[in-house]
């Protein structure tokens, strides 16, 4: 076998798609991260129509290439909360119009085999679009965020992801001196609201996009 990990990340995305599936998520695996752009702008987005479209924080939606095409869309307004020059109120009101658009995007910190997306946020703008609000939710990840259950998938997010993000975000938490996790009380801890997805309700309202690329933290 010439490409044995290859092999065994698509066995395992694989069994993924049906675990995720079974639990009433939509999925598509792509191939690279321009197979997932196409995904989007020629499949979802037709299909879904939307009148208004946004996202949240999601290092893979940026290495994807989605958040910039989104913003070149005809037809849908695109509440963007990055766009330059706006103020922070400003960003605060979109951060906040977001959560009722028709069709949304975001990452997820990790999933678990038998198919549920686990998730921890700051503000809570991400997970909450996840839970409710937009018609459509859209999670794209790289094959990296795959963990056995959900314990994995906790000490994944508290142990590596949180604090490689708060060191991308130049936050002053004690994580991005030590490198771990320190259960901290800064004002600027980015560890806030769980989130647990086990099940998409209404059926195929969250919609995953496996990637089979290592993406985001």
């Amino acid at each position: 076998m010439k490409n044995p990990v290859a092999h065994f990340h698509a066995l395992r995305l694989e069994e993924l798609k049906t675990a995720l599936e079974a639990n009433n998520f939509e999925v598509w695996i792509a191939d690279t991260t321009i197979h997932a752009k196409e995904i989007v702008i020629n499949e979802i987005i037709p299909r879904s129509n939307p009148q208004t479209i946004s996202w949240g924080g999601s290092m893979t939606l940026m290495d994807t290439g989605i958040e910039e095409a989104l913003n070149t869309l005809d037809g849908p307004i695109v509440i963007n909360k990055n766009e330059p020059g706006i103020s922070k109120a400003e960003k605060a009101e979109r951060i906040k119009a977001a959560m009722t658009a028709e069709l949304y995007f975001t990452g997820t910190n990790a999933v678990t085999e038998n198919g549920q997306l686990v998730n921890l946020d700051m503000i809570g703008n991400r997970v909450g679009a996840l839970t409710f609000g937009p018609r459509e939710v859209v999670v794209l990840m790289g094959q990296n965020k795959v963990v056995p259950d959900l314990d994995s998938a906790m000490v994944r997010i508290k142990e590596y992801a949180a604090p490689t993000n708060a060191m991308r975000l130049d936050m002053k938490t004690p994580c991005t001196k030590t490198g771990q996790c320190m259960d901290c009380s800064s004002p600027a801890r980015i560890c806030n609201t769980w989130t647990i997805t086990e099940k998409s309700f209404p059926p195929k309202r969250v919609k995953v996009i496996l990637i089979r690329q290592d993406l985001g933290l």
